[in-house]
């Protein structure tokens, strides 16, 4: 059994890849000051480059949590996720209103996908 740590620090690892699966921690916007729109749209590119560092794609997602900070912000995030993720490889997906680790942050999104090679 063989599990990589990419860029750990002592609360976390940025990737874990386990058995050709891979675990992202939670990633949040670039510039949290932005709207939700945004946050979304520059949080989701944060994913594709850890899911390209590990080996993967946005097809390959197989599960999505998303955390929103009021679902009154569903629709807009929703706008922005549905064009991102490629038309037939939608993942399980659950998406919660919760408390962000910061005022100012709207979305977080933590991601398991398939190793594609």
């Amino acid at each position: 059994m063989s599990i990589t740590r990419i860029e750990t620090k002592q609360r976390m690892s940025k990737i874990v890849i386990h058995n050709d699966t891979i675990y992202l921690c939670g990633q949040v916007a670039e510039d949290a000051n932005k709207d939700i729109q945004e946050q979304t749209k520059t949080m989701l590119d944060k994913v594709d480059v850890l899911l390209d560092q590990a080996g993967s794609d946005r097809a390959h997602i197989l599960s999505a949590t998303i955390y929103i900070k009021s679902m009154d912000l569903f629709s807009q995030m929703n706008e922005v996720w549905d064009n991102w993720v490629p038309k037939g490889h939608a993942p399980a997906r659950a998406c919660v209103e919760a408390s962000m680790a910061r005022e100012e942050l709207l979305v977080e999104i933590s991601v398991v996908a398939a190793v594609t090679s």
